[in-house]
């Protein structure tokens, strides 16, 4: 696991619409003291904007979110992508992952989930969808027959500012995903130095927990 994803426990997952905004948002985020991005892989221009953000913001530690598809490892390995992220267990995208060398972190959400995972040698996974499958209480049971085996979850899906500071709380959350910083209505409106205070707003919080 590089340590260098986790360092600031949180992770934007930017969906991109526009391969123009890819460059702003990530010295946004950079400026307000984050250097970590999940491009989600759902519109047209999100591998445009891995490779321009890679270019030209090579400090950026790029994870490629919902990856579906196993045969676009190699490529996004080729473009500098550093971790990827998908929204549930798919055996052929691991494989794909660990044989290529991209660090991958499988959604779960079920302990039968989280043995397939524990299968695949992984012990950080995406906690997928967070709020909706029970938030901080479901992680906390899930923590009771594996917590002593090391594994980590990235929660993600329905966490903003108003709940993250619960989840950063339970010892077994690595880090916390979510959109609501760098949100799309952000982006299209071009309000990068919001998009820079509210991430500030976020790393502060968890830095005073």
């Amino acid at each position: 696991m590089n340590n260098n994803i986790l360092e600031k426990k949180l992770i934007p997952v930017a969906v991109i619409n526009d391969v123009n905004h890819a460059l702003p948002l990530a010295e946004a985020l950079l400026e307000a003291g984050l250097n970590v991005i999940e491009i989600t892989l759902r519109t047209k221009a999100a591998m445009s904007c891995i490779e321009i953000i890679k270019k030209t913001a090579p400090e950026m530690l790029i994870g490629a979110g919902t990856i579906l598809d196993h045969t676009l490892i190699p490529e996004l390995i080729d473009k500098g992508v550093s971790f990827g992220i998908t929204p549930g267990i798919n055996p052929l995208v691991i494989e794909s992952a660990q044989k290529h060398g991209l660090l991958i972190m499988p959604g779960v959400i079920t302990p039968s989930e989280i043995e397939q995972a524990r299968n695949y040698g992984l012990d950080v996974l995406k906690f997928f969808p967070a709020e909706a499958a029970g938030g901080t209480s479901m992680l906390k049971a899930l923590a009771g027959p594996y917590g002593h085996t090391g594994i980590r979850f990235i929660p993600t899906g329905g966490i903003n500012l108003k709940n993250m500071e619960e989840y950063i709380k339970v010892p077994c959350v690595a880090a916390v995903g979510g959109s609501w910083f760098v949100a799309n209505n952000l982006l299209e409106e071009g309000k990068y130095e919001e998009i820079g205070s509210l991430t500030r707003q976020a790393l502060s919080l968890i830095n005073n927990i």
